[in-house]
């Protein structure tokens, strides 16, 4: 509950930053997710949804799949990510992704080119799959891993990555960490074993705390603000309620890496961690467009 609690606040903030006119929010069905009662499952979820009369939109992410959409389909019409319309929103996620590591290097190392850079990935699903496809064909050095042994299988074989246990990742020396799984795997545990100059992924709920932004600050390690970095998801969504063209919201995504230069701009300038300047960035259109909903003509 803690965890989607602080979801829907991400959404919030992701759908902010990114420019998109959306509120934020976020649903959990807890249960085993290998379940062969999927159809029951995301129907009875469908039913939910749809008691809400369009003020939530479900769509997909971690555990669930575009098929499960289509069953939540079969009960509302506010469910995003099908089949027949925007589909699978992991490679515009990836894409975004990849845009903002590009930017945490422009920031580190004073040039987007990451051709001969080390980055692990953590979580090589659906988005870790895609990210390191954009990673590969730019000539990064992949190092993976993930608790499923086949995904693994899969990267190594097709992207030519080095693989390593799941809790290895976290002592591999590299240029970039891209977490890409669940959240809060930047903790009082991990931060000391990291070995990186750049925390930028994919993930949700990066920072178990925020004051792990403070550890990753003092330790000089830049971080990208997960819901900036991960906004590609949602950019697709937003396309799809929209009409958007695919290739409309993969510009959008694009927009990305401009996005976190300025909130890396303005973290350094302030003397700021960059996960609050990304706040404040939110923070303030939030309030601008509460200030013109109290308008009246």
């Amino acid at each position: 509950i803690i965890d989607v609690l602080r979801l829907s606040k991400g959404m919030t903030y992701k759908a902010s930053v990114a420019g998109l006119n959306l509120g934020g929010g976020k649903a959990v069905i807890i249960g085993d997710n290998r379940t062969r009662r999927r159809e029951l499952l995301f129907r009875a979820h469908g039913r939910f949804v749809e008691s809400l009369k369009g003020r939530y939109i479900t769509a997909e992410d971690v555990g669930t799949s575009v098929e499960d959409m289509e069953y939540v389909y079969m009960e509302t019409q506010h469910v995003t990510g099908r089949g027949e319309t925007s589909g699978d929103p992991s490679p515009v996620t990836a894409f975004g992704t990849y845009q903002g590591i590009k930017a945490a290097a422009q920031v580190k190392y004073g040039s987007p080119d990451l051709q001969g850079k080390t980055i692990s990935v953590q979580g090589v699903g659906h988005v870790g799959y895609h990210l390191c496809e954009n990673l590969a064909r730019e000539g990064a050095n992949l190092i993976i891993t993930d608790i499923d042994r086949e995904r693994v299988r899969r990267v190594v074989q097709e992207f030519g990555a080095e693989s390593v246990e799941p809790d290895a990742i976290y002592d591999v020396e590299a240029d970039i960490y891209a977490p890409c799984a669940l959240g809060a795997t930047v903790n009082d545990n991990t931060i000391k074993r990291l070995k990186v100059q750049v925390v930028a992924g994919a993930a949700n709920n990066v920072l178990a705390e925020q004051r792990h932004g403070d550890m990753l600050e003092e330790r000089e390690i830049l971080y990208a603000p997960d819901y900036v970095i991960n906004a590609g998801g949602l950019i697709n969504v937003y396309g799809e309620l929209n009409g958007w063209s695919p290739e409309h919201s993969m510009r959008k995504a694009a927009d990305i890496y401009n996005t976190l230069l300025q909130i890396f701009e303005l973290a350094r300038t302030n003397g700021l961690p960059t996960y609050e300047a990304a706040d404040r960035v939110a923070e303030r259109r939030i309030e601008q467009v509460a200030q013109i909903q109290r308008m009246w003509v």
